[in-house]
């Protein structure tokens, strides 16, 4: 019983770090977008946050597997291209939540990634 109740907190603290993450990414990135305030930004980024984080779970590997052949060819620099348009798709998913080039997806994923790696480094004691 507690490693069911330590596995759904673990999801939870990655999904709130998730959404922070998100958060800066709007703050810093020019060209992702969040088109609300208050409590219903808060929504939408958590709604978004787990839409990526859906998608990251069940979609993109399958998508990596795939493109294995041009992910080999260009030494894994496909994988941004990839990143990048799931995280464009999943912009698209949520309303009020805008990507308005596959420039800004890229990079926002990029950042998105670094600054959710450094939160879960720093937050978990793992």
């Amino acid at each position: 019983m507690n490693n069911k109740n330590s596995f759904f907190k673990d999801i939870i603290i990655k999904w709130v770090i998730n959404t922070i993450s998100l958060f800066v990414v709007v703050k810093i990135i020019k060209g992702v977008n969040l088109n609300a305030t208050g409590i219903d930004a808060v929504i939408i980024l958590a709604v978004m946050s787990a839409i990526i984080g859906i998608i990251n779970a069940f979609i993109r590997p399958i998508i990596l597997f795939l493109t294995l052949p041009i992910n080999i060819m260009t030494f894994g620099l496909f994988t941004l291209f990839i990143n990048g348009l799931l995280f464009a798709i999943a912009g698209l998913l949520v309303k009020g939540f805008e990507i308005t080039s596959l420039l800004s997806a890229i990079i926002g994923y990029i950042c998105f990634s670094i600054i959710s790696f450094l939160l879960t480094v720093i937050i978990t004691d793992k």
